[in-house]
């Protein structure tokens, strides 16, 4: 017979969370705290990347030592936030020379990501740049986004793989990167190519004037909330490559498909009814 468990049902971690577990909010809280704690809340440098990361320790390492030590005159520093991650990466990520905030369960990148813009508005950063944990966006190639934020030319950069060159060999993410880019093109009136890319940059207030809810594909959110405020949004060319350690967190093409398309359609209305709102 088995015995009666007691207290309460342990959190487990689930690789690419979709769903927001029930305290979420107040676990990626008492994460920032400990950081801030551990860190101290600033001054850091002008320019924050910002890098979400889950189960990487195989490509971390080399990714945050890729970050440029200055981008545009700007000196840059990395703040990683380890989302729940079980094989070390936020270890490796600190001895690169990240500053770690380490989610203790799996909470979704658009936690992580909420968290990694708020502390990097915390250090004082004027912009941000983001990448993937692993490796395949460069961060190398961030300066050439960086720089039309620097001169004042734009307000959010967005990388592309269809203005640079892809390595990945799967047609169906090639099509759905084509079709989501088409629609959310149409929906915005603002031409994107690439909307689901790792490599962005964008003045740090973006991230607190724009609504971020998603616990998971905040990328779209973030980029279709940013026209849908009246920023300014223009593409540089990116380069991705291969994945050559890990294994991929968007799960089957056919379920990422429909959880992106679901993302893009409801940030889209969410914001049209805001600019509706704010016009009466």
């Amino acid at each position: 017979m088995r015995s009666a468990r007691k207290g309460p049902r342990p959190q487990r971690a689930v690789q690419g969370a979709i769903h927001d577990l029930p305290d979420a909010t107040r676990i990626s809280s008492e994460a920032v705290a400990d950081f801030v704690e551990q860190y101290g809340p600033g001054p850091g440098a002008p320019i924050a990347v910002v890098i979400p990361a889950l189960n990487e320790a195989e490509t971390v390492a080399s990714v945050v030592k890729s970050v440029p030590a200055s981008m545009s005159g700007l000196d840059t520093e990395t703040i990683l936030v380890d989302d729940g991650s079980s094989d070390g990466t936020g270890e490796e990520a600190r001895s690169a020379g990240a500053l770690v905030c380490r989610f203790p369960v799996n909470l979704g990148q658009g936690h992580a990501f909420r968290a990694g813009y708020q502390l990097a508005r915390q250090r004082g950063a004027r912009f941000i740049g983001t990448a993937d944990a692993d490796g395949q966006f460069d961060p190398r190639e961030l300066p050439a986004l960086m720089e039309p934020l620097v001169a004042g030319e734009a307000d959010f950069v967005n990388g592309s793989r269809r203005l640079g060159r892809t390595e990945t060999s799967d047609p169906v993410r090639k099509a759905g990167v084509f079709v989501f880019g088409t629609l959310i093109s149409a929906l915005t009136g603002v031409r994107i190519t690439d909307p689901a890319n790792g490599l962005r940059a964008f003045r740090s207030e973006i991230t607190e004037v724009v609504p971020l809810r998603q616990p998971q594909y905040q990328t779209s959110e973030l980029l279709i909330g940013a026209v849908a405020h009246g920023f300014t949004v223009i593409e540089k060319p990116a380069t991705m490559y291969e994945r050559e350690a890990g294994v991929s967190k968007k799960g089957h093409n056919l379920f990422y498909g429909f959880r992106f398309a679901r993302v893009v359609i409801t940030t889209w209305w969410a914001g049209r009814s805001a600019a509706r709102r704010a016009r009466g």
